[in-house]
């Protein structure tokens, strides 16, 4: 699920393509995923039936050879250099569309513990949804001195299309928002080092971006009054993250927890001084068989000049995306899944969120629940990776999510 935080857009989406192989499974060439020679009878009419059948179940990139079912691994281990990609996007702020591009996949790392060794990637791509929300960008993740340093460096062009319903609950909004563009050209640079042999990682990224905001206002509505339209935005992004997962993909067990900030300021080359401060953390519990709990919670905080549109909001499925903004936000979310049947799975969740406003004249506040149904398919075993659709029901309705992962990805 890709979340849509304007200048950050890219940064969720890269998240996204991790489990780029799914993308790219039906055009994969079918051989043999560990390379073994196998003998096979002939008769005259060329392979034999049984033996045809046994390659081509057994040997294929596409099929298990542990259980018959469809499944990805064997094209995931060999799926290294150039792979065409496609993301559906569901995001009900900006409608449905698609990102595309092609990844370029490294070969990660034999025998190495869960949740080290991870593979360098590398995507270059666009988006373009139903509203006209559009863009292209370049990411890499790259790994260093034996798993002990990350990179992540990229670069976008972006064009977002979105309503503003004010910040906190603001009544002349809430139900007539102002539709606004924001076009966003930037690049971003982190790098990330690994306490010892721990599982915590110390970062720091910069961010660098040119932003312009059009607000297509109706006759009869107000003139917004303190939002600057065009900003230069640099900044620094310290972060510490700690992660126990089993998988980056569908944890079974595991915890992560990431403590951020953003600070942003004429020193740093840009034009605006504002800072944000957040915080996420998650958690997987298997209960019963084949039964998994999952526990998600995040908060932001954001400083009076802030720009709209790095304004935190509530982060829910069924909640579109900078729907409810605040000077904070917060929310919880859990999630049960039953893997039910062979690599059938089905999942509940359930979440609460508030956002609002402390440093206006008057303090706004917003608190919504939301809720719904999925199913997952173990699409790749060897590496924990399902994939499905979410039915999810908020304030302004359904809402549908296609998840290749989970719901609650993060690198």
């Amino acid at each position: 699920m890709c979340s849509i935080n304007s200048l950050l857009l890219p940064l969720s989406c890269f998240v996204a393509f991790l489990a780029v192989p799914l993308g790219a499974a039906e055009t994969a060439p079918a051989s043999t995923a560990t390379g073994a020679v196998e003998v096979v009878p002939i008769t005259k009419e060329g392979v034999s039936t049984a033996a045809s059948a046994k390659a081509t179940k057994h040997d294929s990139v596409l099929f298990s050879k542990d259980d018959g079912w469809l499944d990805a691994s064997g094209f995931i281990d060999q799926a290294y250099g150039f792979i065409p990609l496609v993301i559906p996007i569901t995001e009900p702020a900006v409608g449905y569309g698609a990102t595309v591009g092609l990844v370029f996949v490294d070969r990660e790392v034999e025998n190495a513990e869960a949740g080290f060794g991870r593979p360098n990637l590398t995507f270059v791509g666009g988006l373009q949804t139903e509203n006209d929300t559009k863009g292209v960008f370049a990411a890499d993740s790259r790994y260093w001195f034996d798993d002990h340093m990350q990179s992540l460096v990229g670069g976008f062009d972006m064009s977002v299309n979105l309503d503003y319903h004010g910040i906190g609950s603001d009544a002349s909004l809430e139900n007539d928002p102002q539709r606004y563009n924001i076009s966003a050209d930037g690049a971003f640079l982190m790098g990330r080092y690994r306490l010892g042999n721990s599982r915590s990682w110390l970062g720091l990224g910069y961010l660098l971006a040119d932003t312009q905001l059009a607000f297509a206002r109706k006759p009869d509505q107000p003139v917004l009054a303190g939002i600057d339209l065009e900003n230069e935005l640099s900044g620094l992004l310290p972060e510490y993250t700690y992660d126990s997962r089993d998988s980056i993909f569908t944890p079974n067990k595991g915890f992560y927890f990431s403590t951020s900030a953003a600070i942003f300021s004429p020193e740093l080359g840009g034009e605006e001084e504002f800072q944000r401060a957040s915080l996420f953390t998650m958690g997987f519990w298997p209960v019963a068989d084949k039964v998994i709990l999952s526990l998600a919670a995040g908060a932001v905080n954001s400083s009076a000049d802030t720009p709209i549109y790095l304004r935190p909001y509530i982060q829910l499925r069924g909640a579109p995306a900078m729907r409810y903004q605040g000077e904070y936000a917060a929310q919880i979310e859990a999630e049960v899944r039953w893997q039910f049947w062979h690599r059938f799975s089905a999942v509940a969740f359930g979440g609460s969120g508030t956002a609002g406003n402390e440093f206006a004249e008057r303090e706004r506040t917003q608190e919504i629940s939301t809720g719904g149904l999925g199913f997952r398919y173990e699409m790749a075993r060897k590496y924990q990776l399902h994939m499905g659709i979410d039915a999810a029901h908020g304030p302004d309705g359904m809402a549908y999510y296609l998840i290749f992962g989970s719901a609650w990805s993060r690198p």
